[in-house]
């Protein structure tokens, strides 16, 4: 039996199924091949081998256009939270007492549920989480972890609360000292990446432990609400409400990434650094840290090419302390070149770094000429990474406050680091802080950035309000940031 050309069309239909998703131009030059070799003599055998040199063709094809797919997106990283710790040390702002929700810092959490309120930088229609057990000292597992959109408090909005997998399964367990990723995730509540109406939202990550979670790796100054079931409530991730969560944080624990997939063009801006810009003094839950202020202008300029994302961490030093560790912890976290690669350089997409470093040391005695070689280090580090400019700031005034800072010795060992800063060409660029904020009669803040906007009163002459960190992000200039013009 032989098929001819023209009488059997449901042979031709069938055939030319595999290739259904091509251009109707080149299905039509298939189709004229299947009819010729149709009058072979041995029109099978030919017919057979000529569909499998077709079909690899394709397939060929199919790789390499995937590969371009890949390579036009790639993660970038959407909020981050540096790790220190174990709880209870740092150096947390606004904090309710945490003694009814743990009952120990040896034990931590107890088969309870955390639902931490986190504010991307960016959005995407897929995303991954990053936990961390960086300083914990046993095991700890984690189940039943899903992430929705905040509507408000700890409720979220119906139908966007989205289980979270790893490898597939429900639950993963970290061992002591490590980072792990969760799988992508499909966030259908997001329409596209520059949904204006997502523009301000931010995201509720719960996550239940599993039995005790022993010391906790925790990121102190939040200075945002997030929300905690009781010791021993069990799993209550999956609920919308936040009627089991009777208890709240101004922390975040564990968790210390937002990533998301975008465009392989996207700018993610590290700002690096200590309290000031960890947003000591700024307004709980305002975002109006300097990072804040900044990532506003950015998106404003250019749309949704830009994520900027906090490593600052409250007390952070350059040069100190020498070890750090779970078992002989500081308030102010490892130094930040202990903690550049974890903290700043293992994130995805990073093209640029602001780093504002250094009071905390010379408050400690550190000398200029020691702070500078540390920064000297640093950023020799960040140049063998390769492409990613580094933006050095000068550091704000401190002077009178009541502490270490505030002395006429450490101001003036301040002053030689930032004339070092300005002049010295280390870094790609300079944010001069220390001029938006320095009041030119006294030598110290100006006063109105000294007021607190976190718990109202006076402030400490150390840490600007929310008036002063706005003058800090305004100070960046932009052009220093700005995506390259093709």
């Amino acid at each position: 039996m032989r098929f001819l050309p023209g009488r059997d069309t449901e042979f031709y239909a069938f055939t030319l199924l595999p290739f259904s998703f091509l251009p109707h131009t080149i299905r039509h030059r298939i189709r004229e091949f299947i009819m010729r070799i149709t009058l072979h003599p041995n029109y099978l055998i030919v017919l057979s081998k000529g569909l499998t040199c077709i079909l690899l063709g394709l397939a060929c094809c199919t790789i390499l256009a995937s590969n371009t797919s890949a390579q036009g997106q790639r993660w970038a990283a959407s909020w981050t939270a540096s790790a220190h710790g174990p709880y209870p040390s740092g150096n947390p702002s606004a904090q309710p007492i945490l003694d009814f929700t743990f009952e120990s810092a040896a034990t931590g959490a107890n088969d309870q549920t955390f639902r931490l309120i986190i504010r991307p930088g960016l959005w995407g229609k897929r995303g991954r989480l990053r936990f961390s057990n960086t300083f914990g000292t046993r095991p700890v597992t984690f189940d039943d972890v899903y992430i929705g959109l905040q509507s408000s408090a700890g409720n979220i909005a119906t139908g966007t609360n989205t289980r979270v997998q790893f490898g597939g399964k429900n639950s993963i367990t970290i061992a002591p000292g490590q980072v792990l990723y969760s799988d992508a995730i499909n966030l259908a509540f997001v329409k596209t990446a520059n949904d204006a109406l997502l523009s301000g939202r931010k995201l509720a990550v719960s996550f239940h432990v599993v039995g005790n979670s022993g010391p906790m790796t925790w990121h102190a100054k939040a200075l945002q609400t997030s929300y905690l079931t009781a010791p021993r409530a069990g799993s209550h991730g999956s609920e919308v409400s936040d009627t089991n969560f009777p208890y709240t944080t101004a922390s975040w624990f564990f968790l210390d990434a937002f990533e998301v997939m975008a465009p392989a063009n996207t700018a993610v801006v590290v700002c690096f650094g200590d309290s000031i810009t960890d947003g000591t003094l700024s307004t709980l839950n305002g975002d109006d840290r300097w990072p804040d202020v900044l990532a506003q202008r950015l998106h404003a300029a250019y749309g949704n090419r830009f994520s900027v994302v906090n490593a600052g961490i409250g007390g952070n030093q350059i040069t100190g302390p020498e070890k750090y560790s779970a078992t002989t912890p500081t308030p102010g976290g490892p130094s930040a070149l202990d903690r550049l690669e974890r903290d700043a350089l293992s994130h995805s997409g990073v093209t640029h770094i602001i780093w504002l470093e250094g009071i905390n040391d010379l408050s400690r005695g550190a000398s200029a000429e020691a702070i500078i070689a540390g920064m000297q280090e640093l950023v020799k580090r960040v140049r063998a990474k390769g492409n990613i400019k580094i933006i050095g700031a000068t550091i704000t005034s401190g002077l009178g406050n009541t502490g270490a800072a505030g002395t006429p010795d450490v101001n003036a060992r301040r002053q030689t680091i930032n004339q070092f800063i300005r002049t010295g060409g280390l870094f790609d660029g300079v944010a001069d802080f220390d001029a938006a904020t320095v009041d030119a009669n006294t030598g110290g803040l100006r006063a109105a950035f000294q007021p607190n906007s976190t718990t109202g009163g006076a402030g400490d002459k150390l840490h600007p309000n929310r008036a002063g960190y706005q003058a800090m992000g305004n100070a960046i200039d932009l052009t220093l940031l700005a995506p390259k013009q093709k």
